[in-house]
């Protein structure tokens, strides 16, 4: 018999009512998992931030230097100085030195000349030694001792570090008659001052700096015309000793290091 269709209506709607309700139910479901998915997501994000941002704050906070942190500081201060430093800070006006009876005197400065190459700066031999370990640049200037008597070259030769000054020293040689070459300034009391007027020559190491030395006499007298014996008992080269180790202390001299990564307060 056919079916009233009253009947095959009801049923109809009772079967999709139940698959709608199946349906919000699995929606329902994916809803919860979706939520509970994205809250898990956001509670790792949240705890990364957290650490990331706890690292940084620890990484970043001041804190007291580590003795190889002093020690780089210091080293990366005394390096910079030939550049940062004005070149009367390099070569200051005037330089004290012992002279007879150790009695204190000033050294004037008479010019300095313009920065150079290394091997421009000095003898052949010398420039030899320097380029081999890497010798950046020349800065040299002349003094005269207080009375005007003796003239003095001091030539600061920088190296790239402390390690390839230390190199560079041990392969010079000890002979007092080459190193740097002397800068003369017309007009002046040094304007007779060249290579054959010099006494003695000398060197000092100092950071990554080789700070050179050599005088004459004022007067022009060569090397060849002085006894041996008058320059041993000379106050030249005591005078242009003193000065090539007064500048080369300006030089090197210990920075203040701050007690923290960020200045004073940690």
């Amino acid at each position: 018999m056919p079916s009233w269709p009253g009947a095959n209506s009801r049923g109809r709607t009772a079967a999709k009512e139940r698959a709608e309700q199946v349906a919000l139910q699995q929606g329902v479901r994916y809803r919860r998992m979706f939520v509970a998915l994205l809250g898990v997501i956001v509670a790792v994000s949240a705890v990364v931030v957290l650490f990331g941002t706890v690292g940084l704050f620890t990484e970043t906070r001041s804190r007291p230097l580590t003795p190889a942190e002093q020690n780089r500081y210091k080293d990366e201060e005394i390096a910079r100085r030939w550049q940062a430093w004005p070149v009367t800070g390099v070569f200051p006006d005037e330089v004290k030195y012992l002279g007879l009876d150790r009695a204190q005197q000033y050294a004037r400065r008479v010019g300095i000349a313009p920065e150079t190459d290394c091997g421009k700066g000095v003898d052949a031999s010398v420039a030899g030694v320097l380029d081999s370990h890497g010798c950046v640049t020349m800065l040299r200037a002349t003094y005269v001792d207080q009375t005007a008597a003796f003239v003095i070259t001091v030539g600061v030769a920088v190296l790239k570090d402390e390690e390839s000054r230390v190199s560079a020293g041990e392969e010079l040689t000890q002979d007092d008659r080459v190193g740097v070459l002397p800068v003369a300034f017309p007009g002046t009391v040094s304007e007779r001052f060249g290579p054959d007027q010099r006494q003695r020559t000398g060197w000092v190491g100092a950071g990554p700096y080789l700070v050179f030395s050599t005088a004459g006499y004022a007067d022009g007298r060569t090397r060849a015309a002085v006894p041996p014996e008058e320059i041993l008992h000379s106050e030249l080269w005591p005078a242009a000793k003193s000065v090539g180790n007064q500048i080369a202390y300006f030089l090197a001299d210990p920075p203040k290091v701050p007690p923290c990564t960020q200045g004073n307060v940690c």
